[in-house]
């Protein structure tokens, strides 16, 4: 019998190469906690931490990913384990990898490598994707580095989440000075990324792991990473699209129109997204930032290896909708929908 554990990032990812991943605040236990109940609320034995969870406290929803908290879960007779944290090389996880355990989610050892984003565009870029130009500063060459992307420049941390950290500048002068707040603040590591910054449309795009899937109550099998519809991104604030946990996703994105998502830019772009995600060797769910130069062309500018994942599904979550979901509407899934899709491409131990 199938019984779920979901898990939520309750420790710091380890500093890699000098770069700091931050935590998002409660490590995804909102999403974990919308999971969960989702799925219980359709007859998927899902276990929790707790006896009784209440509907408002997501952490009696979902087992932290620790040593311990994973022990608990398979005390409690946790036999596939939902990865929807922050996974790195060494982590936890790893150690139940040689057990009967069945996982959703993506290998530590990919998100380690990937969660970089200026040596996963690099690695994209060389395989013919079309990537904005980047530039690496480090606080070592802070004061003697040179230039090489003309204004203006998006300031990204190497291993960021989401749109934390990240910021436009259209001067040297406010290059220097974000520079070195981010530095002095030593919150992202010891170095940050430069990128040109694109002023056309903003679109994501989720890219689903190749396997057999049920969209329209058919069953279709995807022999290699596919595209849900492209989600607009409107309502920016400075050039950047506001964190989520400030403004809802609901807020400021929408699925494109039906002759845009027709059109030969957007096509080309769930083309190159699909060769990215086959690149990484991806087995959950990603979702990709793309955005279009004055020209229309679109490039990809950010692979994110962990989505969020909330969902309406609590009585108090109900404009929860992420991007995902958002997408994952447009081919007629509702939540529970995309979450069985999720569960079905499981897999086990190490391939």
């Amino acid at each position: 019998m199938q019984k779920i554990a979901v898990l939520y990032q309750a420790q710091l990812p380890p500093i890699k190469n000098g770069a700091q991943k931050p935590m998002k605040p409660n490590g995804y236990a909102d999403s974990g906690a919308d999971i969960v109940y989702e799925l219980k609320k359709n007859g998927i034995d899902v276990i929790t931490p707790s006896e009784n969870p209440a509907i408002e406290n997501d952490k009696d929803w979902v087992f932290p990913d620790t040593k311990k908290g994973i022990q608990n879960a398979l005390d409690k007779g946790a036999n596939i384990f939902w990865l929807n944290t922050v996974l790195f090389k060494n982590h936890s996880i790893e150690n139940v990898f040689k057990l009967n355990i069945e996982f959703v989610g993506q290998l530590p050892n990919q998100v380690d490598i990937y969660d970089d984003k200026f040596h996963t565009n690099n690695f994209l870029k060389e395989n013919q994707i079309p990537i904005p130009e980047t530039q690496l500063i480090s606080f070592q060459n802070l004061a003697d580095y040179t230039l090489g992307i003309d204004f203006p420049l998006v300031i990204k941390p190497l291993r960021g989440r989401g749109s934390q950290g990240i910021s436009l500048v259209k001067t040297k002068e406010e290059l220097d000075n974000s520079l070195k707040i981010l530095f002095s603040n030593n919150t992202y590591g010891k170095s940050i990324y430069l990128e040109q910054y694109l002023s056309g449309q903003e679109i994501t795009i989720t890219v689903m792991p190749a396997g057999i899937y049920t969209i329209q109550n058919q069953s279709q099998e995807m022999l290699k990473p596919w595209c849900l519809p492209a989600v607009k991104r409107f309502n920016h604030h400075h050039g950047i699209v506001p964190y989520n946990g400030i403004v809802a996703v609901m807020e400021n994105s929408s699925i494109l129109e039906n002759d845009e998502l027709n059109s030969d830019a957007v096509l080309q772009t769930y083309r190159a997204c699909e060769k990215a995600a086959e690149l990484l060797k991806i087995k959950a769910p990603i979702r990709i930032d793309c955005r279009a130069d004055e020209n229309g062309k679109y490039f990809l500018f950010d692979v994110n290896m962990k989505p969020n994942m909330t969902g309406p599904s609590r009585p108090q979550r109900k404009n929860q909708d992420s991007l995902t979901l958002l997408a994952a509407r447009k081919i007629g899934w509702e939540y529970i929908d995309l979450l069985k899709n999720m569960l079905n491409q499981r897999w086990t131990g190490i391939p």
